[in-house]
């Protein structure tokens, strides 16, 4: 069984450390989910590579034992569900389509941000690590901790935080984030769409358009 203190690592490092396109795809995963460093991707893959290796077990069982086979299949999909990586009626085709990211945005510091308690990616981990938030009443210090589905909704403040005070500067700048990212998103719904004959439109309008010297103006 081994030492406890000789604790095996829990996640595989890549196996050829320079190649261009991982490191341009783990270098964007880190900047959009503001990662500390390359561990946490690392270990995210690992985790998907487990789980994918049971959905493929699983496939290839197929013409075994049908009960048994059906039984893990059911305890492994009820499982991702309730860690909320699956939907409810997900197949193992559905295990299998599962990234990187899928894994990292169940992590408590992707959460708090997409619940507008921060900001940004590296604000949600300023905050989970300096003790603002918490899992229901329990106050949760680590950004790596995986959110279930059941605990989606528990996440908030904490109660000795400053920031449940909507007139603090901090809590302002994040609602107006949060606000500003809305107007955003229904300015885009309404504006209308650049088509080349849109663009030619506009050329041609412009170029009908008289100029300053045409128009009399001052000289």
């Amino acid at each position: 069984m081994g030492e406890p203190k000789f604790a095996r690592p829990k996640f595989d490092t890549p196996s050829h450390p320079w190649k261009a396109e991982r490191i341009e795809e783990e270098h964007a995963i880190q900047k959009n989910h503001g990662l500390k460093n390359m561990r946490e991707i690392w270990k995210a893959k690992s985790q998907l590579r487990r789980h994918r290796r049971q959905a493929m077990r699983l496939i290839g069982m197929a013409g075994d034992s049908i009960s048994h086979s059906e039984r893990e299949m059911s305890d492994l999909t009820r499982s991702l569900h309730n860690k909320g990586l699956i939907a409810s009626d997900a197949s193992l085709d559905d295990i299998l389509s599962l990234g990187t990211e899928d894994i990292l945005n169940r992590r408590l510091q992707a959460q708090v941000y997409y619940k507008g308690l921060a900001a940004t990616m590296k604000q949600a981990r300023q905050l989970v690590t300096h003790g603002h938030i918490c899992v229901g009443d329990q106050k949760v210090t680590i950004p790596s901790y995986p959110v279930s589905r059941d605990e989606e909704e528990l996440i908030k403040y904490h109660i000795s935080s400053d920031l449940n005070d909507s007139e603090h500067h901090i809590r302002k700048a994040i609602d107006g984030r949060a606000s500003s990212a809305e107007y955003a998103v229904e300015e885009e719904e309404v504006d209308p769409e650049a088509t080349p004959e849109f663009a030619a439109e506009v050329k041609e309008a412009a170029a009908a358009a008289p100029s300053a010297a045409d128009a009399g103006g001052d000289e």
